[in-house]
């Protein structure tokens, strides 16, 4: 019955990690991906909260189940439908761990410890390098290969991790007689958005790095207002920065044309940035209010929310157990 409605349809996995309320990197780079497929009939949707995931990072467990919850609302307000996509939490899901142990013995360590994210991580949490986080690419294979998912919603910078994911997946069907499929990833519009203090990418972890998709209109002016800018003018536009960051999301929520017009102004009379930042903040805000909408009604029933997690997680283990059970036959244990 599984492999029936795997035939049928290509199914779709992602997540996004249990830190709290999302921001427009997440929006733009993962969800909006999310949407499109959701509402295309050729797919079948698989949407997570990865709250395993954050374990492997410095974390308060006091707020962990809030931060989840809140990612929970904010995947619903942002148009996830439960009657379309399966919505789950992955710990809500065993399965994804136990095929985590099997697919572990079908990697190196060596493998694991050269990926640069964990190079990554490890420079950044000097003091919590463990194993969960050596094994977090192995993780997220389990997730993605549970579903037996031909694509991903993610950013780039999850392009190494998939790599591992269809390493797995070679090495499973090879050894084992398995079909699983390699995994590629599903690009958005906006798969990365810049920090606001123009370095990177948009964090949480970066004090004024984000606007979240709960922002008000004043909260956004005033974080554009801190962006650095220059002079605005000059012989070349720049590639980086505060005002290379304006400038993207000037395409992304204005459109093309805007930052043509934009960076001729830079090289000719000059941009008045704070024009530039009112009209960006108004366009911003028109596109996360109808989210913020969504949510205030969604909040006024939290039971709800718990229904859809119940039904998901159901959903989801569904699947995973019948891939498991796969997986374990082939390896010689059930």
């Amino acid at each position: 019955m599984v492999e029936s409605v795997y035939m049928a349809k290509k199914r779709v996995l992602s997540g996004i990690r249990a830190t709290g309320r999302l921001h427009l990197g997440n929006y733009l780079g993962a969800v909006k991906g999310m949407l499109v497929l959701q509402d295309n009939p050729d797919y079948e949707t698989f949407y997570m909260v990865a709250d395993l995931h954050t374990l492997t990072t410095p974390y308060s467990p006091r707020e962990l189940k809030n931060n989840t919850r809140e990612v929970v609302m904010d995947y619903l307000s942002a148009g996830l439908d439960p009657e379309k996509s399966t919505i789950f939490i992955q710990s809500y899901v065993p399965e994804h761990v136990e095929l985590a142990y099997l697919f572990s013995t079908a990697v190196s360590i060596a493998r694991m410890q050269h990926l640069p994210t964990y190079k990554e991580k490890v420079k950044q949490y000097p003091q919590n390098v463990n194993v969960g986080l050596l094994n977090y690419p192995i993780l997220m294979a389990a997730d993605i290969l549970a579903y037996k998912a031909p694509l991903v919603p993610t950013g780039i910078d999850q392009e190494p991790h998939l790599e591992i994911t269809r390493e797995i997946a070679r090495k499973m069907n090879e050894k084992y007689g398995l079909s699983f499929p390699e995994p590629t990833r599903f690009v958005t519009e906006g798969e990365y958005v810049p920090s606001l203090t123009g370095e990177g990418k948009m964090a949480k972890t970066v004090e004024g790095s984000s606007i979240y998709l709960t922002d008000s209109l004043e909260a956004i002016k005033e974080k554009l207002a801190k962006t650095p800018t220059d002079s605005g003018r000059g012989e070349k536009v720049p590639e980086k920065g505060g005002v290379a960051t304006l400038l993207e999301l000037v395409e992304l929520f204005e459109g093309g044309a805007e930052r043509e017009k934009y960076e001729k102004m830079y090289l000719g009379e000059g941009i008045r940035y704070s024009e530039l930042k009112e009209k960006l903040a108004q366009a911003i805000y028109k596109e996360i209010e109808p989210i913020q909408k969504r949510r205030a009604v969604l909040e006024k029933d939290p039971s709800y929310v718990e229904r859809v997690l119940e039904d998901g997680a159901k959903r989801a283990r569904a699947v995973a157990r019948g891939t498991l059970d796969e997986v374990k036959k082939s390896m010689g244990l059930i």
